[in-house]
């Protein structure tokens, strides 16, 4: 049963843990069908007939051996269930050796990731296939949630606390990461990407300091490459483009406006304006809006923060 694989399933721990729901389903199902087949049997088989209502029910004795076999069967029944169960959790609160430590921390609304070379990210993770890897949790502000459905884990992120999570990833792909605590306002939008990629290519993206794989690729318009960054980077939970404005100021119309910033003064939000506010938004806080936003300085490259600040020229 250990070396099960289920269907939807991106690990062996995920197997295990699918295979350990099926062995209760499968054990709940063959009792209850049990017990309710002799319920109706015994009902049907000794119902009162109409003839003999003057009977009187007869004096029925214990069985001592069936008495003892209903106690002694489901206890085995659950103790294997706990057994089980326990190697399935232990296997997946003890990380395995060797695994590579990846710091993850959770803010509203989205997660920062640093690789143990120093490289960081947002939003999205990747590792390589068949290596075990270490999830370091935190959280800067309030509670939230780092659940993989499809290698069936899920931690929460605890302001001031680091938990941990790991996982051996067996099959590249895309798989979602969700926020499973209501951690405000953006909580639906919360959501990030595990990205498995084969040793190969993931050694070709450390080379290239990160950059390859990219979605766009290199001929993408660097209007459209910005319009993808913003999204994945989170920016649109806290930022609205169209309808109703978020904590954050609207995007559009943003270039080239006039910006009261906290303190009286103004500016105009020209490039160098849009450029700063990704990169240091301590630095001009705009008016009426709470200083919340985290510098993407060292998760966004200088290539990236431009063609944000590219796209953000082209809402008008």
């Amino acid at each position: 049963m250990d070396n099960v694989l289920a269907f939807g399933a991106a690990s062996g721990q995920a197997g295990r843990v699918d295979a350990l729901f099926v062995m209760i389903a499968v054990i709940g199902g063959f009792f209850f069908f049990l017990t309710q087949g002799l319920l109706i049997y015994f009902a049907v088989k000794y119902r009162r007939r109409l003839p003999d209502r003057d009977n009187e029910t007869p004096a029925i004795t214990g069985n001592p051996l069936l008495e003892f076999l209903w106690i002694l069967i489901p206890s085995i029944v659950v103790v294997v269930i706990f057994y089980y169960g326990w190697r399935v959790y232990t296997d997946q609160r003890i990380p395995a050796a060797g695994a590579t430590e990846v710091h993850v921390t959770a803010r509203q609304w989205m997660y920062e990731i640093r690789y143990p070379d120093g490289r960081t990210a947002i939003n999205e993770i990747r590792v390589p296939a068949g290596k075990p890897v270490k999830f370091l949790l935190s959280a800067a502000d309030v509670l939230h949630g780092f659940y993989l459905p499809d290698f069936r884990v899920k931690m929460d992120m605890i302001p001031g606390r680091v938990t941990t999570l790991w996982v051996q990833p067996d099959r590249p792909g895309s798989y979602q990461i969700f926020c499973t605590v209501y951690c405000g306002t953006g909580h639906s939008n919360m959501l990030a990407k595990l990205i498995v990629m084969s040793p190969h290519e993931y050694e070709e993206w450390v080379e290239h300091g990160g950059r390859e794989g990219d979605e766009g690729g290199e001929h993408e318009p660097l209007v459209v490459r910005g319009e993808r960054i913003l999204s994945n980077a989170g920016c649109l939970n806290c930022h609205a483009v169209e309808g109703k404005e978020k904590i954050g100021p609207n995007l559009r119309g943003l270039h080239g406006s006039k910006v009261p910033l906290e303190g009286g003064k103004s500016v105009t939000a020209d490039e160098e304006y849009l450029r700063e506010s990704i990169v240091d938004p301590g630095e001009k806080v705009v008016k009426g809006y709470p200083n919340v936003m985290p510098t993407y300085k060292a998760s966004m490259p200088p290539d990236d923060v431009r063609a944000v600040v590219e796209y953000l020229k082209t809402l008008k």
